[in-house]
């Protein structure tokens, strides 16, 4: 087939690719030794892979390489992890490719091209590269494509076919190639998501439904977990203690010598990116420096910080050994006020209770969530002032009568929507329970939130008098301007929230909400360029427009 790829098969395959990854995630981190025994590959692939589906999807309609841009930028900032960083790169460099394709091109070459792109492009983002582990995989895939386009007859369908068997394969012998992993009894956690991966890019051109876990690969079947303890080897206590990840706007000129400077402060070097925006990531034993180093050509911004003795130890107490159902046993319920909330609510691990505004729901309600979850650790995110109470009752509840086995139980005090979306988007399951209330917490308190609704009846609000009809904005829970266009207020409750500065505004289209999101959108992108902007499709009744700023 001749003129391009076309962009329903990249849709297709992003959205089969992060049902795969979502499904697979858990034995992906069971998998996890190496370079650190974390349990997060497969948390950061799937979130890595799920924040390019989500760019993607947020421009609709638009020309093949507009869309294939949006792809390749949610991917670089949504990368979590050593393993997010170096798939962000490879899906950037397949993008590109794909997107620079003309009607002359044959698109078996174009694969076989892009997954070339790729390989070279995580090769070189990696300061040291190391075998035995995703990037052998990514290169056993892309040189089998290279040897399949050579026949004139080879198809697209049947390049990937070929990439994906000789990636399996390549999986297979990772053990022989990385002595950790022969300790451990396990193929390598990202090459077993590359795999994954490839399986749903073939699945989109044949319907060929991946090759199941359980299936010896090489001489290790997956998964075939075993708890590592950390003190030895590769994993000695020798090793770095932080793992640091940051943001960087700088000139593409300067980022070789970054690389060179983060290579002497630590180990697991990864830099990423382009055309002034990148995604760094790296190992160390002192932070502060990592930072520095950033600081010195450019501006680092939303840095995450994770300490990997806490991470290994929540890990261990977990066991992370075959057959556990889940790395850390620890659930998340997420109150949702509609469905597109639960939707991505649901994507991101949670278990989903219908509520909101005016519909709070049971203690009961709340109880059996707890109760199915099965978790020995639950986390409960209101997302509602009214729920607050119900979600403070069941928990108390639970943790005194032992429902559903959960011996800890936390309330975080989300009362809004997008204050849960933003607690959820930093769950993180490697680590300690408190340390994961606390960042989850810490997130959601600096989430500065707003809405527009429609005004029921005659009132007495903050902002003076209100008629039926008119158009509130809400800042923080309570009224603070009336109007009577909806994206007229909608705009003068962002002006507000961003009045003190921000680095990501985040916008929920509810019902009736017709054009405010996308005014809400342009208005930032035309007065705070330096911010992102992601829209969600919500749902939710009473309130056609949710937004926050972090």
């Amino acid at each position: 087939m001749v003129g391009g790829i076309e962009l329903g098969s990249v849709l297709r395959f992003v959205d089969i690719a992060v049902d795969a990854l979502a499904e697979a995630r858990e034995e992906i981190d069971a998998l996890n030794v190496y370079p650190v025994p974390d349990g997060d590959t497969g948390t950061n692939m799937y979130l890595t892979i799920a924040a390019a589906r989500d760019a993607i999807r947020e421009v609709p309609g638009a020309p093949r390489r507009a869309a294939l841009a949006a792809f390749s930028r949610g991917a670089l900032l949504g990368a979590r992890g050593n393993s997010g960083v170096i798939l962000s790169e490879m899906m950037g460099a397949i993008a590109r490719r794909i997107a620079s394709a003309t009607d002359d091109d044959r698109n078996a070459e174009v694969m076989a091209e892009a997954l070339r792109h790729a390989t070279e492009a995580s090769y070189a983002a990696v300061g040291e590269p190391v075998e035995g582990t995703m990037l052998t995989v990514a290169r056993a895939a892309s040189d089998a494509a290279a040897e399949a386009v050579k026949d004139p007859a080879t198809r697209t369908a049947d390049v990937l076919r070929q990439a994906a068997a000789a990636a399996r394969e390549a999986l297979g012998h990772t053990p022989e190639q990385l002595e950790v992993l022969a300790r451990a009894g396990v193929v390598d956690a990202g090459g077993r998501g590359i795999c994954v991966i490839l399986d749903a890019a073939e699945t989109v051109l044949t319907g060929k439904r991946p090759m199941a876990v359980t299936q010896p690969l090489g001489t290790h079947a997956i998964p075939v977990p075993q708890v590592v303890q950390p003190g030895a080897g590769d994993l000695s206590s020798e090793g770095p203690a932080y793992e640091v990840m940051y943001l960087l706007d700088a000139e593409d000129g300067a980022v070789p010598p970054l690389r060179a400077t983060l290579g002497e402060l630590g180990d697991s070097v990864v830099v990423v990116g382009g055309d002034g925006l990148w995604n760094v990531h790296v190992h160390v034993d002192d932070v502060g420096a990592a930072i520095e180093a950033g600081l010195a050509i450019g501006r680092p911004h939303r840095i995450r910080v994770t300490h990997f003795a806490e991470q290994i130890s929540a890990a261990s107490e977990s066991g992370r050994a075959a057959g556990q159902a889940g790395p850390t046993g620890r659930s998340v319920i997420a109150v949702s006020a509609g469905p597109g909330l639960s939707a991505l609510f649901s994507e991101a691990g949670a278990i989903v209770v219908d509520g909101g505004p005016g519909r709070r729901p049971s203690t009961g309600q709340l109880l059996e969530a707890i109760t199915q979850s099965g978790a020995e650790e639950v986390v409960i995110l209101p997302n509602d002032p009214d729920s607050v109470r119900a979600a403070r009752v069941a928990a108390s509840t639970a943790e005194s009568d032992g429902v559903g086995h959960a011996l800890r139980i936390s309330v975080i005090p989300t009362e809004a929507q997008v204050q849960g979306l933003a607690a959820i988007a930093v769950h993180e399951p490697g680590r300690t329970f408190d340390q994961d209330v606390t960042e989850m917490t810490a997130t959601a308190r600096h989430v500065k939130h707003g809405a527009v609704t429609i005004a029921a009846k005659e009132a007495m609000t903050t902002a003076g008098p209100c008629a039926p009809g008119d158009v509130l904005g809400v800042i923080a829970g309570d009224f603070a301007v009336i109007g009577d266009d909806l994206g007229t207020v909608a705009v003068a409750v962002l002006e507000r929230l961003l009045a003190a500065g921000g680095e990501l505004v985040t916008l929920v289209r509810g019902e009736g909400a017709g054009d405010i999101a996308d005014r809400a959108e342009a208005w930032v992108e035309e007065q705070h360029a330096h911010v992102d902007v992601v829209v969600y499709d919500g749902g939710q009744a009473r309130y056609p427009l949710l937004m926050s700023v972090e």
